[in-house]
C-alpha cells in the first residue's frame, strides 16, 4: 500500500480538533482516486463498488477500502445500509461515468444510455439515506434533466444541497480540470471549502513530472514499467519533433498536416497534436491521454507523448500508486481509461475535509 500522506494542509480550520467520524460507500469507485483523497482527509472509506474488473487491483492495493466488483443496477440499499452499520455519520460518494456529458463527446444526447447511471446513484441514496452525499461529475451534466432529476430527488428526501463548478487548477491539481462537484447535507447548509483554506500553491508540469527519468516513445523505464510512453509512427516522430510547447499542428510543415485537418471543420480542433508547456498547467488528462494525436499530450522536451505515469501523476496520484499488478503486462488502453477517468485525489481529499468541517460545524 502507498505511503500516506496529507495532500492539502489545512489552516484556520480550528474545529478539527476532535474529528467526526464519517464511514462511505465509494459509488463507480474506478482505480480509486475519490476513495484515496477520502481517506487522507481522515473518511472511513468501507467499500468501493464498479463493474470494470480492472479497478479492482489498484483500488484494493491502494486503499483500506474493500472493492466489490458489480453493476449499479445490481447494487441493494440494504446492501450500504450493511456496510454503513454502526457509522456515526453515512457518506454515499461517487462519479457516475461521465463520458455522455462530456465535450469531448460531441454527438451524445439526452436519450444516451448511459445517463441512467445518475438515477441508480438517487435510487440508492433514496434507499440508504445517509447523513451526506458527494457526487463529482463533468461540467455539462449541470445542463440536463438528469441532474435536475438527482437534485430533485435530494431535495425531496431533505437534504441541503450545494453544487459549483470547481477548478481543479486552483486546488493544486497541475492540469487545467473543471468539475462539477455536489455536496449534500441533512445536518445543514454546506459548500467546499475555497481554495484558499489549503496551504497548497498552483503545481505545474515541471513541478510534477519534471524530475522522472527520460525515455524514448514505445519504452518503458525499468524500475517503473508503469512510467511507459506509446510508439510513434515515423510520420508522427516527425510532427512532434516540429511541435512546439503550447503549439499545434498550425505549426507544421503543410506536409506534415493531416488531411482532416486541411477542412474547414478540422481546424476546429487546434488543441490536437502538440506539446504541453514546462511552467503551466496541463490541458485535462483524458482516457487518451497517452496518444500524441489525442491533445496537447506531447511531453515539453523530449519527442514522445505522455507516458502513464506522467498523466497519473498529473491527476495528482502519489508516485507509488499501482495500477497494475507486478506480473502483468501494462495495457496502454487500459491503464489510460483507469487514470483518465478518475476523480483526482487531491479533489477528494479537498472533497472529504470539506465534509468533516460541515459536520464539527453542525453537530
Amino acid at each position: 500500500m502507498s505511503d500516506r500522506r496529507p495532500f492539502l494542509n489545512l489552516k484556520n480550520l480550528t474545529n478539527l480538533t476532535v474529528k467526526p467520524e464519517i464511514s462511505a460507500v465509494d459509488l463507480f469507485c474506478g482505480a480509486g482516486g475519490l476513495t484515496y483523497g477520502l481517506e487522507n482527509a481522515g473518511i472511513d472509506v468501507r467499500l468501493g463498488i464498479d463493474l470494470d474488473p480492472a479497478c479492482e487491483f489498484p483500488y484494493s492495493r491502494n486503499n483500506r477500502a474493500k472493492f466489490c466488483l458489480k453493476p449499479i443496477e445490481n447494487v441493494e440499499g440494504e446492501t450500504l445500509q450493511e456496510v454503513l452499520c454502526g457509522a456515526d455519520i453515512k457518506l454515499i460518494a461517487g462519479c457516475a461515468p461521465c463520458q455522455t456529458f462530456s465535450t469531448y463527446n460531441q454527438k451524445a444526447t439526452s436519450e444516451d444510455s448511459r445517463w441512467w447511471l445518475l438515477l441508480q446513484f438517487a435510487r440508492l441514496v433514496e434507499e440508504t439515506r445517509p447523513d451526506l452525499v458527494t457526487m463529482e461529475n463533468v461540467p455539462g451534466l449541470r445542463q440536463r434533466k438528469v441532474f435536475e432529476s438527482f437534485v430533485g430527488t435530494l431535495e425531496k428526501l431533505g437534504y441541503h444541497i450545494f453544487h459549483d463548478l470547481v477548478e481543479c487548477g486552483e486546488y493544486g491539481i497541475p492540469q487545467r480540470r473543471t468539475r462539477l462537484v455536489l455536496l449534500a447535507s441533512k445536518r445543514g447548509p454546506i459548500s467546499l471549502l475555497p481554495p484558499e483554506s489549503f496551504a497548497r500553491n498552483r503545481t505545474t508540469v515541471r513541478q510534477t513530472i519534471g524530475e522522472l527519468p527520460q525515455i524514448g516513445p514505445g519504452e518503458a523505464h525499468p524500475r517503473d514499467p508503469f512510467h511507459k510512453a506509446s510508439r510513434l509512427s515515423p510520420l508522427n516522430m516527425k510532427r512532434m519533433q516540429a511541435s512546439i510547447p503550447g503549439g499545434s499542428w498550425k505549426d507544421w510543415d503543410e506536409t506534415l498536416v493531416a488531411n482532416c485537418h486541411r477542412k474547414t471543420t478540422g481546424r476546429s480542433y487546434p488543441s490536437v497534436y502538440g506539446r504541453m508547456e514546462w511552467d503551466d498547467l496541463s490541458p485535462t488528462i483524458t482516457t487518451e491521454f497517452f496518444g500524441f494525436g489525442s491533445g496537447r499530450f506531447g511531453h515539453p522536451e523530449q519527442d514522445r507523448a505522455l507516458s502513464l505515469r506522467e498523466g497519473a501523476l498529473l491527476q495528482s496520484f502519489p508516485r507509488t500508486y499501482e495500477f497494475t499488478p507486478p506480473e502483468q503486462t501494462v495495457s496502454m488502453k487500459v491503464a489510460g481509461r483507469l487514470v483518465g477517468n478518475a476523480v483526482p485525489p487531491i479533489l477528494g481529499e479537498a472533497i472529504g475535509r470539506s465534509l468533516l468541517e460541515h459536520v464539527s460545524k453542525n453537530r
